[in-house]
């Protein structure tokens, strides 16, 4: 019963600091993630793996 009781009051608090929030605020934020460079896929989900796998390979095939 506590955990529901700390979700409910977890979602209440972002409620109201989203509400609290002007809009302006809110545009330029949603606005900053939209143009924040992203990663390539590959590295994104796996990390640096694909990246040290490949130059493993460079490395072994001189």
């Amino acid at each position: 019963m506590a955990k529901s009781d700390e979700l409910v009051k977890y979602i209440t608090q972002r409620v109201v600091e989203y509400i609290d929030t002007p809009k302006e605020v809110r545009r330029e934020n949603k606005q900053a993630v939209k143009t924040r460079e992203r990663e390539p896929g590959l590295q994104r989900w796996f990390g640096m793996i694909p990246d040290s796998i490949r130059i493993w390979l460079q490395q072994r095939k001189k």
